[in-house]
């Protein structure tokens, strides 16, 4: 099978973990974050930070022994944002949102950048907050996190949910559309959401992922285990932490990539489905 997967390195050749070892804000920067892209827009294939894997490489998620890609509803296709994650943070399985009455996750905060270009997949971009949505997955909360690359040369006319409003008319009912729906070709009901739906602004998406960020230090401190792999090269106040040799063993021993396999026809199919 032809899983495609990224190794975790940096811009020095150097082995990281995307989850742990890239901070979650740049520099000096507290009011952006760094976004890991997982998967760019208009792409279809389900790709995600491993969390279980060591060094958390980025790879296509497998179900019922096949590779995962994401169905298209009417008039989506594709994921109509860059999406990724905030490394460094962590939505915790036994915590429960006092708002939205559910557990995290287990996953790293996700976020759905807006600007105009289609990323890369593993590249690192500086994103501004702009807000929220807190959808219902299976009874999980699961945080979208609207953010917008700091380079994007309309970057300067959004600073807050409004501002997606007023200036891509449209968007977040969009967004609010295909969360709501893109589970339903694979049989499962629509996924619901805290707050009827409703965008939370930046202060708020920004509490939460700050908090989110204080999961994560509870996890690679080992003050909790919830069966992530948090091997790490660069906290080195972390139990977690590994040398660039013992990384380099991870690496090694990890299974080779092989020619991709040619992308399902089925891949391309539209769905329509009725809106409830």
């Amino acid at each position: 099978m032809g899983l495609l997967m990224l190794k975790p390195e940096n811009d020095k050749g150097q082995y990281i973990s995307p989850f742990h070892d890239i901070p979650i804000h740049p520099d000096g920067c507290q009011d952006r974050f760094n976004m890991v892209v997982e998967i760019p827009r208009w792409t279809s294939a389900k790709m995600e930070i491993a969390t279980k894997d060591p060094l958390n490489p980025i790879k296509q998620d497998v179900k019922k022994g096949k590779l995962r890609y994401v169905a298209n509803c009417f008039p989506h296709k594709g994921y109509i944002w860059n999406y990724g994650a905030i490394p460094q943070t962590w939505e915790d399985p036994h915590h429960k949102d006092e708002n939205t009455g559910c557990c995290g996750d287990n996953d790293p905060i996700d976020v759905c950048e807006i600007g105009n270009k289609a990323c890369s997949r593993g590249e690192i971009i500086q994103v501004k907050v702009l807000g929220t949505l807190a959808m219902i997955d299976e009874g999980e909360t699961d945080w979208k996190v609207i953010v917008i690359n700091i380079e994007d040369p309309e970057a300067a006319n959004f600073n807050n949910i409004d501002d997606v409003r007023k200036h891509k008319p449209g968007y977040l009912e969009a967004t609010e559309d295909w969360f709501r729906r893109y589970k339903v070709p694979d049989g499962k009901p629509e996924n619901q959401f805290a707050f009827n739906g409703e965008f939370k602004d930046k202060g708020y998406a920004t509490a939460i992922i700050e908090e989110t960020h204080g999961f994560w230090k509870a996890l690679v401190t080992k003050k909790t285990d919830r069966g992530i792999c948090c091997t790490n090269t660069t906290l080195s106040g972390s139990p977690y932490y590994c040398s660039q040799a013992s990384a380099e063993a991870i690496v090694a021993v990890a299974p080779p990539c092989g020619p991709p396999n040619p992308t399902p026809t089925e891949v391309d199919r539209w769905f329509f489905c009725n809106k409830k």
